[in-house]
């Protein structure tokens, strides 16, 4: 039972991967695709890891995955929001279509 709880845990990280390389390859800015990839990063490769977790129960390396689940959910956010903030200081432009710039926002004040 807990083997396929895992897997469905893997599948789900799988098609959120999937889906997270195809909004980088389709979204329309860096801003954009840097929160796809970003998603995809923590519920794909997350759930992946968490799936693993479940196959092989609390051994070395269970334990080393989910290790590696905290570092992924303390890292990729931190590293989204430095490349994000490198962009816009280094005058990449947003998409035409984006409604607001909250970084331009908190420059003017």
């Amino acid at each position: 039972m807990v083997d396929t709880i895992g897997l469905i845990f893997i599948v789900i990280g799988l098609a959120f991967d999937a889906f997270g390389c195809l909004g980088v390859l389709r979204l329309p800015d860096v801003y954009n695709r840097l929160q796809a990839a970003t998603k995809c990063v923590t519920m794909g490769t997350c759930s992946i890891l968490f799936g693993a977790f479940l196959i092989v129960g609390l051994t070395t390396t269970g334990i080393k995955a989910l290790l590696c689940i905290v570092f992924l959910l303390l890292t990729t956010p931190v590293a989204a929001h430095a490349i994000a903030r490198g962009a816009h200081k280094s005058g990449v432009k947003l998409w035409e279509g984006s409604v607001i710039d909250r970084y331009a926002e908190d420059g003017k004040g």
